[in-house]
């Protein structure tokens, strides 16, 4: 059973999420927080395996409750819920630990693979919004040196990646086998000193690795 916390200062936004969520035999949303310093507070109490994190919250925004939590030493999966006109600090979220986010009109499909991307040590990745928001977010530069560079078929993954395919799209693409697709991940998280694939799909954009 996978626990959620829902952080959000809208009533009719937690009450839609907590309806959405609950039919789900495989998720029990434990509680709910309508300001930062709540969400924080009860995460802290409550020990959620993920936490829906709307940014826009009164007396601590959502960039700095997740900052907060991501300092604690077992910190839940954070998935930030935004409006694409926010980018920025859903970036600065991304980069501050959440593992992936989503549009509030995202629909009840996404939000539950969210939810469970999260728990299962995954990030949501979609085309449709991650792909979008970090090409309207980065300026490529010259990515930096590696300590250990990345192999050619490791950069193909960064870039399927930063693409929003998922594991089996992935293996699929590069006639690969779905554990070899992780094992390159694995390889690429601890070059790029990443938490998880968001973090690799932002360097690849950011870089200019993406084609």
């Amino acid at each position: 059973m996978t626990t959620v916390l829902l952080a959000d200062d809208q009533e009719m936004v937690r009450t839609g999420f907590r309806l959405i969520l609950s039919a789900e035999s495989d998720i029990e949303v434990v509680g709910e927080a309508g300001t930062g310093v709540d969400a924080v507070a009860k995460a802290r109490e409550l020990a959620p395996d993920v936490v829906l994190m709307d940014i826009r919250m009164p007396e601590l925004d959502g960039l700095a409750a997740t900052r907060a939590l991501m300092s604690d030493p077992n910190p839940p999966r954070i998935v930030v819920v935004t409006t694409f006109d926010l980018d920025e600090y859903v970036y600065g979220a991304l980069r501050a630990g959440a593992c992936g986010f989503l549009l509030k009109d995202a629909g009840p499909r996404l939000l539950v693979e969210a939810v469970r991307a999260a728990a299962n040590g995954d990030a949501l990745v979609s085309p449709s919004v991650t792909v979008r928001l970090l090409e309207h977010l980065t300026t490529p530069k010259q990515a930096p040196e590696l300590p250990e560079p990345l192999s050619p078929r490791e950069l193909d993954v960064v870039r399927a990646v930063a693409r929003g395919k998922t594991n089996a799209e992935i293996a699929a693409e590069l006639f690969v086998s779905l554990s070899t697709v992780k094992t390159h991940l694995t390889n690429v998280q601890a070059k790029l000193s990443a938490r998880n694939r968001v973090e690799i799909a932002a360097w690849a954009w950011e870089h200019g690795i993406v084609q």
